[in-house]
């Protein structure tokens, strides 16, 4: 019997990663969007508490009136990045923003980081460096597309300066932006990718939504944010959406990272890892309950 079924559409949650130079106002349209997505907004801030900077006043509401919360990191290790966004969704709020994901890469304890440590323990071991590593990183995406928020993530771009004629025909050095300091096609993860240039234009170059193909917008803010949730909520409800109401400890990523190593080592089959999976009803390692994660990694201990 075929597993083929209708297509429905149904109502989804926002997955925006914008891109570009420092000082290109990144920050700034993650808050203007997110505060015209409404409800509760959390913040994961790398940047050095910079993103409190932009608080509302009395004085000044800023981008973004309705105030938000902080978390700010000092250690960018992915596993850090996921506990936040999974925080955030049990605790409730409706927008996550992430400023900015190019820490968990390049930053403290981040996967390059974490790569270099683990290839000094295995001489010099690239593959094997990574085998550890990509388990971790790759939770952190897990993470984000599972979120039952709305998910904003602001990554920055290598810059690079290019001298051009101004109106006047003098030479101007201008800076601009390169390719993302993320891993390699991180921004496909995203249903919607804009790049922000140094002129404050929000450039979408990726998008799933009709309704902004195409578009380079000036200032983005809540005008965005309405195109965006029109088509968010054109849909039906999507069933278990909200976090389960009990408590379920998921494996950190090194724990993940273990099992993923022993997987290989062992060469387990693959029907196998599926069994585990569907047994803990779960699409993916990352997203294994920790007690089930340990009983495998015993198991394979025992097994090899």
């Amino acid at each position: 019997m075929s597993g083929f079924q209708k297509a429905e559409r149904r109502k989804a949650k926002l997955r925006l990663g914008l891109i570009g130079p420092s000082g290109s106002g990144k920050s700034a349209t993650a808050l203007r969007i997110a505060s015209g997505l409404g409800g509760k907004i959390a913040a994961i801030d790398s940047e050095n508490e910079s993103l409190s900077l932009y608080a509302p006043t009395p004085a000044d509401p800023g981008f973004c009136p309705q105030g938000f919360d902080t978390l700010n990191l000092h250690s960018f290790s992915p596993a850090n990045y996921v506990k936040a966004i999974q925080d955030a969704g049990r605790a409730g709020y409706d927008v996550i923003i992430i400023d900015s994901m190019t820490h968990a890469w390049n930053g403290t304890d981040g996967a390059l980081e974490q790569v270099d440590r683990a290839m000094a323990r295995s001489s010099g071991n690239k593959f094997a460096a990574w085998r550890d590593v990509t388990p971790m990183h790759n939770a952190l995406v897990n993470a984000i597309i599972q979120s039952p928020c709305h998910v904003i993530a602001t990554i920055r771009t290598k810059t690079e300066y290019v001298v051009e004629k101004d109106e006047r025909g003098k030479s101007v050095p201008r800076k601009i932006g390169l390719a993302p300091i993320q891993r390699d096609g991180m921004e496909y993860e995203f249903t919607i990718v804009a790049d922000m240039d140094l002129d404050h234009n929000m450039i979408v170059t990726k998008t799933r939504c009709p309704a902004m193909d195409g578009k380079v917008i000036k200032y983005p803010g809540p005008e965005v944010s309405a195109t965006l949730l029109q088509w968010l909520n054109a849909g039906t409800d999507v069933p278990n959406l909200q976090v389960a109401t009990e408590t379920v400890t998921l494996a950190n990523p090194e724990q993940v990272g273990e099992l993923a190593a022993l997987i290989a080592v062992t060469k387990t089959p693959e029907s196998t890892v599926s069994s585990w999976l569907a047994k803990a009803k779960v699409n993916s390692l990352a997203d294994m309950p920790q007690s089930v994660v340990e009983k495998c990694i015993n198991f394979l201990k025992k097994a090899s």
